[in-house]
């Protein structure tokens, strides 16, 4: 019964959505208001509809309904509860119904805004929106319904959704159960933050197309999307960040990033999006960038659909990817059909979409900020490049060619040592125009500081030239935006006879969005710290040790002590626990305990590494292998990963920016839109 619901839901869903499209094209296009209206209740009524189908999916996991296929593979009796609901996401066809979900939600949201001031934009929004939600709708109505159910036909188990003629339903004892890795922490909160960033991103897409439709090239739809884009952003960066915290417990790469082809289809969106926030400034201070900030917004959407396609198709083996699917063919259709209505709109409108002004100084802010968009554009080439390479090589070799981290590792690193070095240059310029001599003047003091940091650090730390150049440009970025936190509230404190605290407080509440930019610089730079040191001083060793050997390792002694391994029938698991004692200079620091988890009902190991972690450095134990008898042996992997923390203490003070730059302050309606000037008015102001 809740099978038949579901579906039964999920189709009607897919015709309201058909219906909204048609409804908005011809209520735009015949001028109805009635009809309009009617596509908006439409966009309105799918949000329900759909919590109704994924409430009766979400009821089929937790009550154990093994004869639902989608149920079987994903879940099992041993599981919790709360890890039968998140099964939800955790295979293919639940996850394209969680997408559909979060985007119904989405655009339900942003047509219940006031639109008597847009009211042109608002049919055009609700097409892309619901053919978007049309397309995946369509692949979950068609080819991956995970309300399937198998049913006994002639002696042989197969999945129908309905029941083929003298068939009788089955129902199995127990499921697979969910693939243990997906059973960490992480993976309940990391895919659901991804496709709450690459759902966001459909509204600024839909906004801009809606623009480039109706013809209004000002800056209105930016500042109607800003937020849109602001969450968007942080959903996908705490998506990442959560996603490389589930690497660095369980995949047991010793690391938090391995640049697996899934991984990357998640970070290039990411590029497009940090270029755009970057760019629509341009367009907002000065009038300029606007075809380039429709290309980004375009480019963006596409590297979405793209990523889901990476995910789900099979095309690419990754730890991130689902099962091999029909349903990659029809993907790649729609990127590309998305990507020629696009640009065939962008190309329509061409003409009025040029700048406001010009760029006179090649050292201004705007032109520095370009700059900062050409090196994103760069490292998303480079990482486009290494994810489809496999499958060029394929089609002309007949053989598929991967390429590993060392190809993005030195075909990056040069760009995000320049993204950094103009992180501490571009707080200084000014907008119009800058020259060398006033960047210099405003730099130096902060230049002569990092360059007395790096020599502490070369006497103390490291004679390494390549960190050596990093901690420079971190610790250049870092007093750069401390220098411009110092010199604006000690103006306002000047200015406004106010303490120091309260000047610098007011001075960040009335700029939210810049001063979450700074706040967000600082974060990435900790962030580099973590980067450095586990990329550049990362020790690694691995050894077979019997009870009482040692191995030493970046200062520390490991001691194997014993092993120990249990089954625990209520969880399903078999339980293999490693002891080591760590000792460092002599002195014990304590014990670890890596272990290995065997899942019965998947029949699948998960590797949880034993960590010490501090400032300075983590200790990070993973048990390989093992005898039968503990005084027989194992096998250990270590590493020692420098500086790692600042990684995630720096994560934690990325999110904190760019909440407190979303925070909402000012309705945009209330604010002014810029609106294209006679060409002799050329000049734009601050």
């Amino acid at each position: 019964m809740f099978a038949e619901f579901g579906y039964g839901i999920l189709v009607v869903s897919f015709i309201v959505a058909i219906y909204s499209v048609f409804a908005a094209v011809y209520g735009a296009t015949s001028k109805s208001a009635a009809m309009v209206e009617s596509a908006r209740r439409s966009m309105l009524l799918m949000f329900p509809l759909i919590s109704l189908s994924a409430a009766a999916l979400i009821y089929l996991l937790v009550n154990n309904h093994f004869e639902v296929a989608f149920v079987y593979e994903v879940t099992s009796r041993s599981m919790p509860t709360y890890l039968k609901v998140t099964a939800w996401w955790g295979g293919q066809a639940g996850s394209l119904v969680f997408w559909s979900w979060l985007l119904a939600a989405f655009a339900s949201a942003v047509t219940i805004r006031k639109w008597e001031r847009d009211i042109e934009f608002l049919p055009w929004v609700i097409v892309i929106c619901s053919t978007t939600l049309i397309f995946f709708l369509g692949m979950v109505v068609v080819f991956e319904n995970p309300f399937t159910r198998f049913w006994l036909v002639n002696g042989n188990v197969e999945p129908h959704m309905f029941a083929p003629a003298n068939a009788t339903l089955f129902t199995a004892g127990d499921g697979n159960g969910l693939n243990p890795l997906l059973r960490h922490p992480g993976m309940v909160i990391h895919p659901p933050m991804l496709y709450l960033g690459f759902v966001s991103y459909v509204i600024p897409y839909a906004f801009a197309m809606a623009a480039l439709i109706t013809g209004r090239t000002d800056d209105r739809w930016i500042r109607l999307t800003r937020r849109w884009s602001l969450w968007a952003w942080l959903f996908l960066s705490f998506g990442l960040v959560l996603g490389g915290r589930w690497a660095y417990d369980v995949l047991g790469w010793g690391g938090y990033w391995g640049w697996d082809p899934v991984e990357i289809a998640a970070f290039m969106p990411w590029l497009t999006g940090t270029a755009f926030l970057h760019s629509v400034m341009i367009q907002e201070k000065r009038g300029l960038l606007k075809h380039w900030n429709m290309i980004l917004v375009i480019l963006t959407y596409a590297l979405v659909i793209f990523g889901t396609f990476l995910t789900r198709s099979g095309v690419l083996s990754s730890v991130h990817a689902f099962a091999n699917s029909p349903i990659g063919p029809f993907f790649m259709g729609f990127v590309t059909l998305s990507l020629v209505v696009s640009i065939a709109l962008v190309i329509w409108r061409w003409p009025m979409l040029r700048g406001e002004t010009e760029m006179k100084s090649m050292l201004s802010r705007e032109a520095l900020f370009l700059l900062n968009n050409l090196l994103f554009m760069s490292v998303l080439v480079i990482c486009f490049w290494g994810v489809i390479f496999p499958l060029v090589s394929e089609l002309f070799t007949g053989q598929k060619v991967t390429v590993g981290p060392p190809f993005y590792e030195r075909a990056t690193a040069p760009i995000f040592a320049a993204l950094m070095f103009l992180m501490g240059v571009a707080p200084l310029s000014a907008w119009g125009h800058s020259t060398i001599q006033t960047l210099g003047r405003a730099m130096w003091k902060s230049a002569l500081a990092a360059a007395i940091i790096t020599a502490v650090l070369f006497a103390t730390y490291t004679q390494n030239y390549i960190a050596l150049i990093g901690f420079f440009l971190i610790a250049l970025v870092l007093l750069v935006t401390f220098q411009e936190f110092w010199r604006a509230a000690r103006a306002r404190q000047r200015a406004q006879s106010e303490n120091f605290l309260t000047s610098l407080t007011r001075l960040m509440g009335r700029n939210r969005r810049r001063y979450g930019g700074y706040i967000i610089h600082i974060s990435m730079m900790l962030m580099a710290i973590g980067i450095l040191g586990i990329e550049i001083f990362q020790k690694e060793t691995q050894g077979s040790l019997k009870q009482g050997d040692q191995l030493d390792i970046g200062g520390y002694t490991v001691e194997y002590r014993e092993l120990a391994s249990w089954d625990d029938s209520g969880k399903g698991v078999n339980f293999t626990r490693a002891t080591i004692d760590v000792y460092k200079n002599g002195i014990y620091l304590g014990e670890l305990n890596p272990r290995i988890d065997y899942y019965f009902d998947s029949q699948q190991n998960m590797t949880i590494p034993g960590n010490r972690s501090t400032f300075r450095d983590d200790l990070y134990v993973l048990l390989v292998d093992w005898q039968p008898v503990s005084s027989m042996g194992a096998t250990f992997k270590i590493f020692v990963n420098p500086l790692v923390n600042w990684l995630w203490i720096g994560s934690l003070l990325f999110l904190v920016g760019i909440i407190f730059a979303a925070w909402p302050d000012r309705d945009p309606a209330e604010e002014p839109v810029r609106v294209a000037r006679k060409a002799n008015q050329t000049s734009a102001a601050d």
